[in-house]
């Protein structure tokens, strides 16, 4: 996903070509230039395909699964409000602000489960404010921070290298590539469901 997709290029292709940043995605984040602009400008680019894919939905069409996977729009949204939320805090307050996986319990897993789903009481309304909120707290701690070189340990995870760190910068990094593999996914469960493409 290259570019903006034609519906939205008018409202978002300009904004992203500014070499420097005020309100990057409506955040109303402090304005930042260079290398954190940069960041900002392309993980506000990868959350616009992703939420752009709901445009138009119900509660409903955005809770229900289109394809083979048991992946939904509201549901991937969810998820990846959880995730950009946790490396957040994980910037602020190291490993200690994430889940501790390898004591995880089924219940644990379980209700990590549910950050997929379109739960009872769930909206799409109230699953895209939360992500916007999401959005703003991490575009307020990258223009704040005094160095995307300060880094902390991983969490003990699976899939995390024992002894590993990583910088603000390379949890950027992290956050804006999930967030672009979740907005293909959500690209083809849209598409799925009504033949609505981003692109083309």
């Amino acid at each position: 996903m290259n570019e903006t997709p034609r519906n939205a290029r008018n409202d978002r292709g300009d904004r992203s070509n500014r070499n420097d940043r005020s309100d990057t995605a409506g955040t109303g984040a402090p304005a930042v230039t260079g290398e954190r602009a940069d960041l900002l400008q392309a993980l506000a680019k990868q959350r616009h395909f992703l939420t752009f894919t709901t445009r138009g939905l119900t509660d409903e069409q955005a809770g229900r699964r289109t394809t083979a996977s048991e992946l939904c729009l509201g549901g991937l949204i969810k998820h990846v409000t959880s995730v950009e939320a946790h490396w957040a805090e994980f910037i602020v307050k190291g490993p200690s602000a994430m889940p501790d996986f390898s004591a995880m319990t089924e219940e644990d897993y379980a209700r990590r489960a549910d950050e997929f789903r379109m739960l009872p009481g769930d909206t799409l309304e109230g699953v895209l404010a939360a992500y916007a909120k999401a959005a703003r707290r991490t575009d307020d701690l990258v223009a704040s921070v005094p160095d995307l070189d300060a880094d902390h340990p991983l969490p003990e995870a699976p899939w995390n290298e024992p002894g590993a760190r990583w910088s603000i910068r390379r949890v950027l990094l992290h956050v804006i590539a999930e967030t672009a593999q979740h907005a293909g996914h959500a690209d083809i469960i849209r598409e799925a469901l009504d033949g609505a493409k981003s692109m083309g």
